[in-house]
């Protein structure tokens, strides 16, 4: 769709033709600024989001609902990675429509900002155990907004400053995650596990590099062998698998920079990895031409890689079978726990998984460790005594 502007008076105008609602074309003209090259801008985003959305309005009196989906259709779908636009959108259909959508983009306020981020922090309907939402989700919409907002005033030039700019996250009051929460397991459950899918079955590899690294499932998917290093006794976590549906199935970058890893590995895993190898080249005779070939760590007897969401499928019959919480996030959180239990610094364990912040760490886990606050307790005992 083309527009154009022109100049009458001392102003410029943007107009383009819209249908009506009997399906007739009509012309839509508004007041586009001082400048030809004002008036143009108003005329790219006034046609954006008339084409995004079925709405005519000027610029300077577009909805915020409009407004987001403008910005998520020229910013965020064209510079943000599929698995961040996925996020996003869910974020704004869920959170940010149905609060922030009904006002007017200018009449937005930093008061109306901050009492809608705490009323969705405070609030218990979001969530199907109707408990609180995630400290951590609540940043995420905050930071959402913030972006939005900020784009609004630079390049966009619809307002003048961001009403979001000083708006603060409420401070995270909810209970401590407990070791249920998080679904910690013990060695003998794991083993039980692991019974359930023994050698051979493509789940048994995905469990035991999980168990004793920590990874993340789509880490675990998109491990190939180039990033293994037996001799040194190392994994290179450089990417992850990320499945956007059965036939979508990609490689992709990890969650922050701090994801990119190097982890070290012991005996356990080195033999299971020594196994899945050979395993690998008999079912590649087998199979023969009908072999799938790749470099996959993880993959079915056919050679077809583990996928994130088989993995999601096989972890997910654990607790019917078993009648124990699990999901394969379970062995990352069992794995932190497990090492801050037998002595590793909360610092070591942040480089292990990859938490961008400690805090994140620290905040997860060391509280869960009962034995380590009794160590504590008896090392400062030790201490008075001399």
């Amino acid at each position: 769709m083309k527009g154009n502007v022109r100049k009458r008076g001392k102003k410029w105008y943007y107009r383009f033709d819209i249908a009506d609602k009997d399906g007739k074309r009509r012309q839509h003209e508004r007041v586009g600024g001082d400048s030809y090259k004002e008036a143009m801008h108003q005329l790219r985003i006034a046609l954006e989001v008339y084409e995004n959305t079925g709405a005519v309005t000027n610029t300077d009196k577009i909805s915020t609902h409009d407004y987001f989906e403008f910005w998520y259709n020229n910013y965020v779908l064209t510079n943000l990675s599929k698995n961040t636009q996925l996020n996003y959108r869910h974020v704004i259909d869920k959170y940010i429509h149905p609060t922030l959508g009904i006002y007017q983009l200018q009449k937005v306020t930093p008061e109306l900002i901050q009492k809608t981020i705490n009323k969705i922090a405070d609030s218990t309907e979001y969530k199907p155990d109707h408990t609180q939402l995630h400290g951590h989700t609540v940043e995420i919409i905050l930071m959402v907004i913030k972006e939005a907002f900020r784009q609004a005033v630079h390049p966009w030039h619809i307002l003048t400053q961001s009403p979001a700019q000083y708006v603060r996250q409420p401070k995270y009051n909810h209970p401590q995650t407990t070791r249920e929460d998080l679904k910690i397991i013990t060695l003998q459950q794991f083993n039980q596990i692991l019974e359930l899918f023994p050698l051979g079955h493509p789940f048994h590899l995905p469990l035991l590099i999980s168990f004793y690294t920590g990874m993340r499932r789509g880490e675990v998917s998109g491990l190939e062998w180039d990033k293994v290093s037996l001799a040194d006794a190392e994994i290179n976590v450089t990417q992850q698998m990320k499945q956007y549906s059965k036939t979508d199935i990609r490689l992709g970058s990890l969650k922050s920079s701090a994801s990119y890893r190097t982890i070290a590995i012991g005996d356990q895993l080195i033999k299971a990895l020594k196994v899945q190898r050979r395993l690998q080249n008999e079912n590649r005779l087998r199979y023969g031409k009908h072999y799938h070939e790749s470099n996959f760590v993880c993959t079915k007897e056919n050679g077809k890689p583990v996928t994130p969401n088989s993995i999601k499928y096989y972890a997910s019959t654990v607790s019917e079978k078993l009648s124990f919480p699990f999901n394969f996030h379970s062995l990352r959180h069992t794995h932190a726990t497990m090492l801050l239990e037998a002595g590793a610094s909360p610092k070591e364990v942040q480089v292990r998984l990859g938490h961008s912040k400690i805090a994140i760490t620290l905040d997860t886990y060391v509280h869960l460790s009962n034995q380590k606050k009794h160590q504590t307790a008896n090392l400062f005992d030790r201490i008075a005594k001399m």
